[in-house]
């Protein structure tokens, strides 16, 4: 009798488990799709204005997603710590975590937009702009800068509130954000409704706003009732704690450094892709928007094994922390299974709903082929990588991806497509290559980092 007790116990504990994990996933998968659908209608706007303007719009982006890589090593650092002090109930470390990190961001990034907003053009000539394209994406990049106050503030709010557990509040603000931004391009582009048409301008605007709604709804969270700040505004909110600051962004420095690698690699990559063709480099970037049917959902796993292993682990308990763990990678499998069947037994279906260019189809499909073979071991190494985060342990991510891009990616997609003459096909079997190879490099990180060890000491930034 007591054994039957102590298996339904068990069972019982795995589905509380498995209730949570998918609590928190659902929601941020929601929360990716809800952003990627923003931008797809936002672009399709804008596309209908120029293909210069899709191009500043592009380069700018470049920028912006350099800026958003460091601040969201930062909040990942946040983040840790965040769930770490919620498992141990430290309510008290957990405010100091929060107040530190959002006033430190706050100064940090005003420092970075004013650079930006002042040399514009210098950033845009940087990436190869020129002539018209040149003028509109500095014109673009200056505008759209004052909402990257507001982008940082609200990466604040979202990794404070899933190192929590909850995903569900940050994917209404997006919700909210997203639709703000698409209404605001459809009124400032053009100039419906009575609004002035402002091209390019009115895009960058409509953005900044949405940025802002979204910053301000979260602040309201978190100051408002019940929120962690609650009550603690006063003239000592803005004493800043330069050790606190200083562990924060040492354990989130190397998440933004991985980050910041894949930006420069993704530069290069497609400088290289150029060499073969606008068709190679329509089939591998619609290629990408395809694939990310597979690993937005990976993206949810990555952040629940972050917060649920830091979140066990700050309240001593590896075993739960193992099993969460162990839930996240049999769920990430049965999803994953599903998203490579349909790249790898419907890949001309797929590329069909994004074009009608039969060249651009055809090539496209043995993109989506090749990176189904390998869509499983990119996203258990996504969840590997959250697991060693929420341990503490940043720096290994970062390890693994620089390994990864600088010294297998981009070196084989050079002599493959190159030196052995496979042209794009070159490319994207170098990065199946690397996609297999970060995986076996990221487990036996994380086998080797023993993020469960009893008798190792529970402090951030501990690689």
């Amino acid at each position: 009798m007591g054994l039957e007790r102590a298996i339904v116990d068990a069972h019982m504990t795995k589905k509380e488990i498995r209730k949570k994990i998918y609590a928190m996933i659902l929601p941020i998968s929601l929360e990716n799709i809800l952003q990627m659908l923003a931008g797809f209608v936002a672009m399709a706007m804008i596309g209908r204005i120029s293909t210069i303007a899709i191009g500043a719009v592009g380069l700018s982006m470049r920028i912006t997603q350099i800026v958003w890589a460091i601040f969201k090593g930062v909040t990942t650092g946040a983040t840790i710590f965040v769930a770490q002090s919620y498992g141990a109930k430290d309510s008290k470390k957990l405010r100091q975590v929060v107040q530190q990190t959002l006033l430190s961001t706050i100064l940090f990034v005003i420092g970075i937009q004013q650079m930006i907003y002042w040399k514009a053009p210098l950033f845009i000539r940087w990436l190869g702009g020129k002539g018209e394209l040149l003028e509109r994406g500095a014109l673009y990049l200056s505008t759209v800068s004052w909402g990257l106050p507001f982008m940082a503030i609200m990466l604040v709010v979202t990794g404070v509130l899933q190192g929590m557990g909850n995903g569900k509040t940050p994917m209404k603000i997006a919700f909210i954000m997203n639709t703000v931004n698409v209404i605001g391009n459809y009124l400032l582009i053009y100039g419906n409704l009575g609004f002035p048409a402002l091209g390019i301008r009115g895009s960058a605007l409509a953005t900044a706003f949405a940025q802002f709604v979204g910053a301000m709804i979260g602040i309201y969270i978190l100051f408002g009732k019940g929120g962690v700040l609650e009550g603690v505004l006063g003239q000592s909110f803005f004493k800043l704690d330069g050790k606190r600051i200083s562990e924060i962004y040492r354990l989130g420095a190397p998440t933004a450094m991985e980050s910041i690698f894949w930006q420069f690699c993704t530069i290069l990559l497609t400088q290289l892709i150029l060499t073969f063709g606008e068709v190679a480099l329509a089939a591998h970037q619609l290629g990408l928007q395809a694939e990310a049917i597979s690993y937005m959902p990976a993206m949810g796993f990555s952040i629940a094994a972050t917060a649920f292993v830091g979140q066990s682990l700050g309240a001593k308990e590896p075993t739960i922390a193992k099993m969460y763990l162990k839930e996240i990678v049999k769920g990430s499998v049965v999803l994953t299974s599903i998203s490579v069947a349909i790249l790898f037994f419907f890949p001309q279906q797929v590329m069909g709903l994004l074009t009608n260019q039969t060249d651009v189809i055809q090539l496209g499909a043995v993109y989506l082929m090749l990176m189904a073979s390998v869509q499983i071991p990119q996203n258990l190494a996504g969840v590997l990588y959250g697991a060693m985060r929420g341990a503490g342990f940043t720096k290994a991510p970062m390890i693994v991806a620089g390994t990864g891009l600088w010294l297998v990616r981009l070196p084989l997609a050079y002599l493959l497509s190159i030196v052995f003459h496979q042209n794009i096909y070159g490319i994207w079997y170098a990065i199946t290559f690397d996609m297999a190879f970060r995986f076996f490099l990221s487990y036996i990180l994380y086998k080797r980092k023993n993020i469960y060890g009893e008798n190792r000491k529970l402090q951030p930034a501990c690689d």
